[in-house]
């Protein structure tokens, strides 16, 4: 495991009042949810929208709002607050601020198994599962994917290493994927492709439950590991005098953050940055490395940016739909490089 963060980096200070700050950006949050469900080529206003939330019936607009806007407005929401939640755990885990799904390869493992879902005959054969099938594939890529770079990461001192390795499974996932990519038929390819652009367009109430219902659970173990998180953000040494399990912790943690990833590869596609950047922005914001306070602020900040995104996405050039990932590449890698130039990258 890679030490690049020290220990004179870690703040564990007062932060700054982080109750209005949590409900900034849960006020922000929902309002940007509102945004995105009155907004559209057919726009309704916020006292039509409630009318139609709370009274459901057979016109055109409540047909828009309950089987489009709202489960897609959801979606964001839900998948950026754990994506970002899932950087956070990797970035606690490896105690290096510059890793993510994305960039350690776990969110192209988990592009490998669903491509091997949807590029071959396995689609047609296990349809009546959808979407648990494309699930279940995403995070048995990602856990593949970062089992290897865990394995060599125990081996390796250097945290650049780590970084080569994960950069070497995300290219030969992707090589693989090619592959299949070439084999397949046109109309397969048509969807996997718009697939790896990444979006929360298409969203079904079930993928909405199973994201609540899994999430959820998940979220209480993270929660629950926010002492030990800290405590291991001080050294193992530190953390073994606690009377913390190390390897039951790294368990729960990779655990946790692959799921995530994975879960959310598989419904949304690969969405970049949102696991790399919001911890920052959450760090940032708060002034503060507490994993207690920052859990909730990385989960409502991941929330808050994955739904802007998707809102630039689909209305900067309207009626075109931009692929998200594009967005939320343009809006995290400037955000990590001026961090990094400022020094205020850190755990």
């Amino acid at each position: 495991m890679s030490n690049t963060i020290k220990k004179d980096t870690v703040s564990f200070g007062k932060s700054r009042q982080p109750k209005l700050i949590f409900a900034l950006l849960a006020g922000a949050a929902a309002s940007m949810t509102a945004v995105n469900i009155c907004s559209g080529s057919i726009p309704l206003s916020l006292p039509e929208v409630w009318s139609i939330l709370t009274s459901p019936n057979d016109t055109t607009e409540s047909i828009i709002v309950w089987k489009i806007r709202l489960p897609r407005a959801l979606a964001g929401v839900l998948c950026g607050g754990l994506l970002a939640v899932s950087g956070l755990l990797l970035q606690v885990y490896f105690r290096n601020p510059v890793v993510g799904p994305f960039i350690l390869g776990i969110s192209s493992g988990a592009s490998l198994m669903v491509s091997l879902v949807m590029l071959t005959s396995l689609t047609m054969q296990l349809s009546i599962m959808s979407p648990f099938v494309t699930t279940l594939a995403a995070i048995i890529g990602a856990y593949s994917v970062m089992a290897i770079v865990v394995a060599i990461a125990s081996k390796v001192k250097s945290g650049v290493t780590l970084l080569i390795v994960g950069l070497m499974m995300g290219y030969l996932c992707h090589a693989a994927t090619s592959v299949l990519i070439a084999l397949a038929e046109k109309e397969q390819v048509k969807g996997f492709v718009l697939w790896q652009l990444g979006s929360f367009s298409g969203f079904k109430w079930n993928e909405i439950y199973l994201l609540i219902g899994v999430g959820g659970l998940l979220m209480v173990a993270v929660f629950l590991l926010a002492k030990p998180l800290n405590a291991i953000l001080l050294g193992e040494e530190y953390a073994l005098s606690m009377g913390i399990n190390i390897r039951l912790l790294r368990m729960l943690i990779l655990f946790c953050a692959c799921a995530m990833a994975g879960m959310i590869t598989a419904m949304a596609g690969p969405v970049a940055f949102i696991g790399l950047a919001v911890p920052h922005m959450a760090r940032m914001i708060f002034s503060t490395s507490d994993n207690r306070i920052l859990i909730p602020g990385t989960l409502l900040m991941g929330a808050l940016v994955a739904s802007g995104c998707d809102f630039i996405a689909r209305s900067l050039l309207s009626p075109v739909e931009l692929p998200l990932s594009a967005i939320t590449a343009f809006f995290g890698a400037p955000i990590v490089i001026s961090l990094l130039m400022k020094k205020k990258v850190q755990l």
